[in-house]
């Protein structure tokens, strides 16, 4: 039976409808972040929104704000779902290694020939230009590849993703490329409820004040508008921070991980465009389609027949001298390393 991409997917993630929908790891504590937006709004419509309802007997105002609570709220989940269960910029991994000369380490020890034994090594760095400056990328062991600019490998999902910012447990995913314009306005949104609610909750226990006229009767009375007051308050101090940080973020055109790693005092950020094009770029542009299709089916692959030039140092270290191999491999380059040392030590017997 033919299987698809996201049967034999390497990386830790939870695939659901067949390969549409992507998780990270920790898809389980959306079950948290669920309980967490739910639960008040529940406690809110069932105890404070009723109660609003009889404070506005001649007018709208009570049903205008259920409404409002109940739309707003389905707008942050659907936020929530589009950060969580969407590919954040995943790039697809190589089944080789890139092609790449193979060196000699100097530091190896020279075999009978007088030549150093040939190491497979790839350079760890190479130099790209991004808007005009030179920029280095690092060379990924477990992708097999050169991450792109602000490319970065999640340890938590086991990928490296574009446009790397972090990995959130909230919403069980890494927030890159394609997803972080929806995690922003989830966080957001979820410090505007917070607002509504406490505001709400606030004007309900006015209300009972001027009919009972003393604020402990009125909490006595509504237990709910004040735990809602509180929660509201506590949990505002967190989305509405993270909104406050990440609007510094956007302003600079920078990442998370960039922020932590090279500070906020980094003056040579070649992706800052100012302050409006950087707002353009992450809430304005289309979001590219995702580089992975896992619902595809996996094609098994043939063995490659691949040219390869070897630099080889004498002994003395003065000249170099290519030789041409022609040889089938799958895989492992430690093959062509055995293989060299086998013709030499022949040549030195003749």
């Amino acid at each position: 039976m033919a299987r698809r991409v996201y049967h034999v997917w390497k990386g830790r993630n939870i695939f659901f409808c067949k390969g549409r929908l992507i998780f990270g790891t920790d898809a389980k504590s959306l079950i948290i972040t669920l309980l967490l937006i739910l639960v008040p709004v529940v406690i809110f419509c069932t105890n404070v929104a009723r109660n609003l309802l009889r404070e506005f007997p001649t007018s709208n105002t009570g049903y205008v704000i259920l409404v409002v609570t109940i739309l707003f709220t389905i707008y942050v989940l659907v936020l929530l779902f589009l950060t969580s269960a969407r590919d954040p910029g995943i790039v697809p991994r190589n089944s080789h290694p890139p092609e790449e000369e193979i060196c000699y380490d100097p530091s190896t020890s020279v075999d009978v020939g007088g030549r150093h034994t040939p190491t497979p090594r790839l350079p760890r760095t190479k130099e790209v230009t991004v808007n005009g400056f030179s920029v280095k990328v690092k060379y990924c062991d477990t992708c097999m590849i050169y991450r792109p600019p602000r490319c970065s490998h999640c340890s938590v999902c086991d990928n490296c993703v574009e446009r790397f910012d972090h990995h959130c447990p909230w919403v069980g995913q890494c927030i890159g490329l394609r997803n972080y314009r929806y995690f922003f306005l989830f966080v957001s949104s979820s410090a505007l409820l917070c607002i509504f609610i406490f505001s709400m909750s606030a004007l309900n226990v006015k209300f009972l004040m001027d009919d009972y006229g003393s604020p402990w009767k009125a909490m006595k009375e509504s237990p709910a508008s004040v735990i809602l007051i509180v929660y509201s308050f506590i949990f505002l101090w967190f989305v509405g921070g993270l909104t406050c940080f990440h609007l510094y973020l956007i302003g600079r055109n920078q990442t998370t991980y960039e922020n932590f790693r090279y500070g906020a005092a980094n003056r040579h950020n070649v992706y800052d465009q100012g302050c409006l094009r950087n707002f353009l770029e992450v809430f304005c542009t289309k979001i590219n389609p995702s580089r992975n299709n896992f619902q595809a089916y996996v094609q098994e692959e043939m063995p490659m027949r691949i040219t390869r030039e070897v630099k080889i140092d004498d002994s003395e270290g003065d000249s170099r001298t290519k030789v041409q191999d022609n040889l089938e491999i799958d895989n492992d380059l430690l093959k062509i390393s055995q293989r060299r040392d086998a013709v030499e030590a022949v040549n030195s017997r003749s």
